[in-house]
Parts: C-alpha cells; sequence; structure tokens
C-alpha cells in the first residue's frame, strides 16, 4: 500500500515539475527599434515603443514614437496594430513569430502604411518591413528591435 502511495507521489510531482517554468511568454516593456535599407544597411528609420502583449493574438502599443525625422512619420497620430505567436518561461526566454503595421492618418486620404514582420528571440526582434504610400514614402528591408 505505501509503496503504490509513494509511487503515486512520485508521479504527481513529477507531472507537476514538467510544467514548471512554462509560460506563453511576453513581449512586455519598452523597445528601440531601427530600420535600415539595403544596400550596406543605410538607416531609414527608427522608432520607440511600448508593447504589452503575451501568448499569442493581437498585442497592445501604448505609445509610439519615431525618433527619425522625414516626411512618412512627421505628424501623428498612427494607428498601430500587432500580432505576436510566443512561446517561453518565466527566465525571459521567449520565441515566436511578430507582426506589426503602423499607419499615418493623413486628412489627405493618401497614408503611408508600414509592416513589419519578424521574429521574437529573448530581447530582440528581427526581421523584415515594407512601407508604401504616398511619393517618396516606400522601400523595404530589415529591422532590428530591441527590448530598452
Amino acid at each position: 500500500m505505501y509503496k503504490q502511495f509513494a509511487l503515486a507521489t512520485l508521479l504527481a510531482l513529477g507531472l507537476t515539475l514538467t510544467g514548471c517554468g512554462k509560460s506563453a511568454g511576453n513581449i512586455d516593456g519598452n523597445w528601440v527599434a531601427n530600420l535600415t535599407s539595403p544596400p550596406g544597411g543605410t538607416p531609414v528609420f527608427a522608432f520607440q515603443t511600448n508593447f504589452t502583449g503575451s501568448g499569442g493574438g493581437a498585442f497592445t502599443i501604448t505609445s509610439l514614437s519615431f525618433t527619425t525625422s522625414g516626411t512618412c512619420f512627421n505628424t501623428p497620430p498612427f494607428t498601430e496594430v500587432g500580432t505576436v505567436s510566443l512561446t517561453g518561461d518565466y527566465n525571459g526566454h521567449v520565441t515566436g513569430a511578430f507582426g506589426l503595421s503602423i499607419t499615418t492618418k493623413f486628412s489627405s486620404g493618401t497614408n503611408n502604411v508600414l509592416n513589419l514582420t519578424g521574429a521574437v528571440k529573448n530581447n530582440t526582434i528581427t526581421g523584415t518591413w515594407v512601407l508604401s504610400g504616398s511619393t517618396g514614402c516606400s522601400g523595404n528591408g530589415v529591422f532590428t528591435a530591441t527590448r530598452a
């Protein structure tokens, strides 16, 4: 009887410990993004933002400000929509897919749309970007965002 109880206890403890340290992961916090364009990684845009989001689906952007000059994103307001599909643990090891779309809200009706698609790995997001919109506001390249 005691052997069966001990075996059942060990089995329950093993199942409990198997789940320890697992969570959906998150991207909560301040991030700094740098977007470059080929050839040679010429800087194009940079912005700072604050994300709140975990697991999968949409995340919240609580602030966004471009730190580069130019006419494409010089006047807020912007509409930001982001999605993630994350896995991770309580030790900050997070991986998954990332997507972010930033759209201007110009009264002229011609809006600029910046789409970022990439991957999260711990405190870094890397991927590609594509910009379309008004005259002079188009291009593509790569980006890196780091948790500030």
